[in-house]
């Protein structure tokens, strides 16, 4: 489980914010579960508050982790994203640490590091309660603690100015860096940008049979006027191939008429070769003759017979199908699911539900995570009468007058279970909320009439 997240110098956030997932009420902590964090974040924040930035952070400290061996060359420096907006941060190091549970084992990681080299790196342990150091790294110094493997030494030498040494370790199988490793490759998924395109998992080998009739079901049951959902695969009756050990064949089905195919649009993206993301790009048109799987959508009553694809669904469909498949995929192995405006093409009924599973003790037995960015104030009520989220469930974000994001949570203003948080963040109580000029906003949408867009006549005149 995640327990903290903190950052330093990265983007709007200028000094030290903490995300800290341990509940203060009792409320958010279910007695059965015997979760040590809460199970969901909910941040909201004006428009350019710094919400999708705190998300950002988060993403590159993963990105850093998996990918510092593979994409830093020699001498090339490293990736970040320094807060700009005075000349003191550009030169001092961004900071990124995380607290964490992995197997009944707390853990300590962070770094930092500026535009050429890892200033710092760390990672503690805490087996029986007791602090461990298994590495601590000062530019290219290195210290082990006394239970330390000969080996790491020599790792150490190997390992790259610019080049995480969690990274190096990690590949080289060193088994207690791994765990820590593979939280960030495996167990902390970031959802995908609700996009026309059929998302990335269903190239994964994971959209199984029995996930294809859970999701349906989903669907189903949003009142969406699907009835079930099947996964489509290039060509004509492809054959089927198992999406894991222990789980049954994907059932393929051939492409709908030709007449019936939708055109795919024009797709623009960086290259890969191997693990290896290239500054190259490739434009190809993504028509319906293309290789890669889609879903076909069955609706009832449609007559005659004829699913729609992907493509042709709407985009709350869409919206839902990708966030479903995602959430259930963490609520079944555990892990961190970050969704950056869940209530994008959402209605808040649906957002609120998808909320739920993550509170649900049956439903999240190995207690997986939610931290989602949103400007849903009906998020922080009552939706169709029940809670959605739980006083230590809410943060904030605000931004101040030069440019700095800071990071609060509900609980600094001693709420009572009972208040009514939508009003009172709506109202300005908890701050986090635009601060608009009526006047000026006004005058601005008044400009249009006094000045039309520019047309031939227009220019004419002048």
């Amino acid at each position: 489980m995640l327990l903290s997240f903190r950052v330093e110098n990265h983007k709007s956030i200028r000094d030290e914010q903490q995300l800290l997932l341990t509940p203060v009420y009792n409320d958010a902590r279910p007695e059965k579960a015997g979760w040590e964090a809460s199970t969901v974040a909910g941040i909201f924040g004006a428009n350019a508050s710094g919400k999708s930035n705190l998300l950002d952070a988060l993403a590159l400290m993963r990105d850093t982790v998996r990918w510092s061996m593979s994409d830093n060359e020699p001498g090339a420096g490293m990736r970040r994203h320094a807060f700009s907006l005075d000349g003191e941060s550009l030169n001092e190091p961004s900071a990124f640490i995380v607290d964490l549970k992995i197997n009944r084992v707390r853990y300590t990681y962070g770094f930092s590091i500026d535009d050429d080299h890892v200033a710092e790196e760390w990672l503690y342990g805490y087996p029986q309660q007791r602090k461990r150091i298994y590495f601590e790294r000062l530019g290219e110094d290195f210290t082990f603690g006394d239970r330390a493997q000969a080996r790491l030494r020599h790792i150490a030498a190997l390992t790259g100015r610019n080049v995480l040494f969690l990274t190096v370790a990690a590949r080289a199988e060193v088994k207690v860096l791994q765990s820590v490793y593979r939280w960030f490759s495996e167990n902390l998924v970031f959802a995908e940008e609700r996009r026309p395109e059929p998302p990335s998992w269903l190239n994964g080998g994971e959209a199984s049979d029995e996930r294809m009739r859970s999701l349906g079901d989903l669907l189903k049951s949003a009142d969406t006027g699907i009835r079930s959902i099947e996964m489509q695969e290039d060509g004509e009756y492809a054959p089927t191939r198992p999406s894991r050990p222990g789980a049954g064949p994907v059932r393929r089905i051939p492409r709908p008429d030709e007449a019936h195919r939708a055109a795919r649009p024009l797709v623009v993206g960086p290259t890969t070769v191997g693990k290896t993301k290239t500054s190259s790009f490739l434009i190809h048109l993504a028509d319906s003759t293309a290789p890669g799987p889609t879903l076909l959508f069955h609706h009832e009553g449609a007559v005659p017979e004829r699913p729609l694809r992907w493509e042709e669904e709407s985009r709350g469909t869409r919206a839902l199908a990708a966030l479903g498949f995602e959430a259930q995929r963490v609520l079944e192995r555990g892990g961190v699911l970050v969704v950056d405006e869940i209530d994008a093409s959402l209605h808040p009924y649906l957002s609120a539900r998808v909320i739920s599973l993550f509170q649900d003790e049956e439903q999240n037995p190995a207690g997986a995570q939610l931290v989602f960015t949103s400007h849903d104030a009906a998020l922080l009520g009552r939706v169709r009468g029940a809670e959605v989220l739980k006083r230590d469930h809410i943060w904030f974000v605000d931004k101040d007058g030069e440019g700095r994001t800071s990071l609060y949570p509900l609980s600094d203003f001693k709420p009572r279970g009972d208040d009514n948080r939508a009003r009172r963040y709506l109202t300005g109580r908890y701050g986090a909320v635009p601060d608009v000029d009526d006047e000026l906003f006004r005058e601005a949408l008044a400009r249009r009439e006094r000045y039309p867009a520019e047309d031939g006549e227009g220019a004419a005149r002048r």
